[in-house]
C-alpha cells in the first residue's frame, strides 16, 4: 500500500528528478502539510541535494492577501523571484483546511496577488526555469469533502498519486501526436455542442512531472475559434466559492452568456479582465483511478473519461495568446453514468462515453 514515504519518493525521484547538489524549494500553504514537508526534506537530503522551505499559515496568508496593495505585491514578487532564481526545483503544496478558506477575500485582491506573485514569479519564471510540481496534500477538509474518514481518504489519495506515471507517459504519446495533427474539435453531449480549432497550438502531456495526481493531455483553442454551447456536470470551488451547473455560450471565442447556480458570481469572475471570457486550455483526462468528483479541481480535472476547458490564462507552453488574471478549469465527465458524450477530431469520433475509439489510444483506457 503506497504511503507518505512512497509519495515523497515519487515527488523527489520521478516528478522533480532531484540531482546531487541541486537546490530545492518546498513552498507549502497550510500547516497540515508539515508531515509531507518533513518527509520531503529527508528525501531531498537522501538524493544529495539541498532543501529549502516556506511553511505558510493560511490564516496569516489570508490576512496578507486581503490587505495587500500593488506596490507591496511588486516588492513581494521581486524578492520571491530572487529566491526562486537560486533553485533548480520547486515543490508547491496546497493544504487548505477547507476549499472555502479564502472565499471572503475580495476578487480584486486575489487578482492582485495572482497578477504579481503567481504570474510574474511562479508562471513566468518557475514554470519555465525549474523542475516544478504543484500538488494538493491530504487534509481533514479534503476527506470530509470526499465523504470519507481521514485514513480511508489518505489511502485513496496515495493510490491516485503514486500510480505508474512513467507507463502513463509512454501511453500518452499517441494522443499528443493526434492533438498536434488536429484542426477542428467538436464536443457533443447533453446540453453541449461546441466546436473550436486547436490548429498550430502546442500540445503537452501531464504525466506526473508537474502535478499529482495527474493524467491529461492538453492544449489551447485558437483564441477566437470557439462557437456553440457547453454544459458542465462537475462542480468546482473557484477562489473559495462553489459553482455548479455551469453553462457557457460562445461566439467567435468569447463567452457571451454564462449561467450557473450562482450566475452573478460567475459573471463577476468573467468580468475581472477582458480575456477572462476566452479559453486558455482544452484537455482530455485519463487517470482511471479517479472516477468521481470531489470538488477539488486538481483531482476532478484528471477524472478518467472526462474533458475540461479553462477560461482565462493560457499556459506558457501551450500559449494561444490569451493572458488573464484567472485560469478557471471546468470539467465535463463523459462516462455513461454521467450522461455520456462524444469528442470528435476533424470529423473522426475519437472518444465516446469516456472510452477511446481509436485502436492506438485504447491502452489509455486500460491504465490503472
Amino acid at each position: 500500500m503506497p504511503n507518505l514515504n512512497t509519495f515523497a519518493k515519487t515527488i523527489v525521484d520521478y516528478s522533480c528528478s532531484v540531482q546531487p547538489g541541486e537546490n530545492v524549494l518546498i513552498l507549502a500553504e497550510g500547516l497540515e502539510a508539515k508531515p509531507l514537508v518533513l518527509e520531503l526534506v529527508s528525501e531531498i537530503y537522501r538524493a544529495g541535494a539541498n532543501p529549502f522551505f516556506d511553511l505558510l499559515d493560511t490564516d496569516i496568508q489570508k490576512a496578507f492577501i486581503s490587505g495587500c496593495n500593488e506596490r507591496q505585491m511588486e516588492v513581494y514578487s521581486e524578492f520571491s523571484l530572487q529566491k526562486l532564481k537560486q533553485m533548480q526545483s520547486l515543490i508547491v503544496i496546497s493544504a487548505l483546511e477547507s476549499p472555502d478558506k479564502y472565499a471572503d477575500i475580495p476578487l480584486q485582491q486575489m487578482s492582485l496577488f495572482n497578477n504579481y506573485y503567481m504570474q510574474r514569479c511562479f508562471y513566468a519564471y518557475g514554470v519555465m526555469n525549474t523542475k516544478w510540481i504543484y500538488l494538493k496534500y491530504s487534509t481533514q477538509g479534503m476527506a470530509k469533502l470526499f465523504g470519507q474518514s481521514q485514513q480511508a481518504f489518505e489511502d485513496y489519495y496515495y493510490a491516485v498519486c503514486t500510480l505508474d506515471y512513467a507507463k502513463m507517459s509512454v501511453a500518452m504519446d499517441q494522443l499528443v501526436g493526434l492533438f498536434q495533427k488536429t484542426d477542428r474539435v467538436r464536443i457533443i453531449s447533453k446540453g453541449t455542442d461546441l466546436s473550436f480549432s486547436i490548429r498550430g497550438i502546442a500540445a503537452q502531456k501531464s504525466d506526473g512531472k508537474n502535478g499529482l495526481p495527474d493524467g491529461e493531455v492538453f492544449t489551447a483553442p485558437v483564441r477566437d475559434s470557439a462557437n456553440g454551447v457547453i454544459s458542465f456536470n462537475c462542480p468546482l470551488f473557484f477562489r473559495g466559492q462553489l459553482l455548479e451547473d455551469i453553462r457557457l455560450v460562445f461566439e467567435n471565442g468569447k463567452v457571451v452568456k454564462a449561467t450557473a447556480n450562482d450566475t452573478a458570481r460567475l459573471n463577476q469572475i468573467l468580468d475581472l479582465d477582458e480575456n477572462a471570457r476566452y479559453l486558455g486550455e482544452f484537455a482530455l483526462s485519463v487517470n482511471n483511478r479517479i472516477t468521481r468528483p470531489m470538488k477539488d479541481i486538481l483531482f476532478d480535472e484528471k477524472i478518467g473519461g472526462s474533458l475540461h476547458l479553462a477560461l482565462g490564462n493560457a499556459y506558457i507552453t501551450t500559449d494561444n495568446g490569451n493572458h488573464s488574471s484567472i485560469h478557471m478549469d471546468i470539467v465535463q465527465i463523459q462516462r455513461p453514468e454521467f450522461g455520456g458524450g462524444e469528442v470528435w477530431f476533424d470529423d473522426v469520433l475519437i472518444r465516446k462515453d469516456g472510452k477511446f475509439m481509436l485502436e492506438e489510444l485504447r491502452k489509455l483506457d486500460e491504465l490503472l
